[in-house]
């Protein structure tokens, strides 16, 4: 009976939309970020570009939580809707974070695994935008779906190593003098 009456009930294709549209957002904003990552003269002009992106982010997921809350009948559960939305808005969230510390600490060198991390964040990004059409038809899109989760999957495993390496890195190159590599082992204090 239930299926009977949703099937009378106009659908909300206006999500999609949505999704679509954060998802495009998203997008700018990591190539924004991949422009700031590469440093010099132009990494403020860079930040202000996330700093934008990131405020019409917050405007679309606004959007969508208000017509999750206002719609009778929504395409998908409202909880995977809310899930959705939110998990691409801190994508966005993340950049504009880093952005700010950027401008924070005044910093306009970048090391080449953070380059790196931002070529792959793009890559990502532009997946999702390629998925999120899929969705209003998830049943018939099941396959491409899944190739494409597999393809962020093995993307997020391939930026977790950058990030091991550029961890490892950044230590290596500022530990101190006669550090054996034992960072947890107790200093003995200078006595005069």
């Amino acid at each position: 009976m239930l299926g009977w009456f949703q099937a009378l009930m106009p659908r909300e294709e206006r999500f999609f939309t949505l999704f679509e549209k954060h998802a495009a957002i998203v997008v700018a904003g990591a190539e924004a970020l991949r422009g700031l990552l590469r440093g010099g003269d132009t990494v403020e002009a860079y930040c202000q570009q996330i700093f934008q992106r990131e405020a019409e982010a917050d405007d679309v997921t606004r959007e969508v939580l208000v017509a999750v809350r206002r719609r009778f009948i929504t395409p998908f559960d409202r909880t995977d809707i809310q899930d959705l939305i939110s998990s691409m808005d801190d994508a966005i969230d993340q950049m504009n974070k880093t952005a700010k510390t950027i401008v924070l600490f005044e910093v306009h060198t970048f090391e080449p695994h953070m380059q790196q991390m931002s070529e792959i964040i793009l890559e990502v990004a532009k997946l999702v935008l390629e998925a999120t059409p899929l969705l209003a038809a998830i049943g018939d899109n099941t396959g491409h779906l899944n190739a494409l989760t597999a393809k962020i999957v093995t993307l997020e495993e391939v930026a977790d190593d950058i990030c091991d390496r550029g961890l490892k890195a950044l230590y290596l190159a500022n530990r101190r003098d006669g550090d054996q590599g034992d960072a947890m082992k107790p200093r003995r204090p200078v006595r005069d």
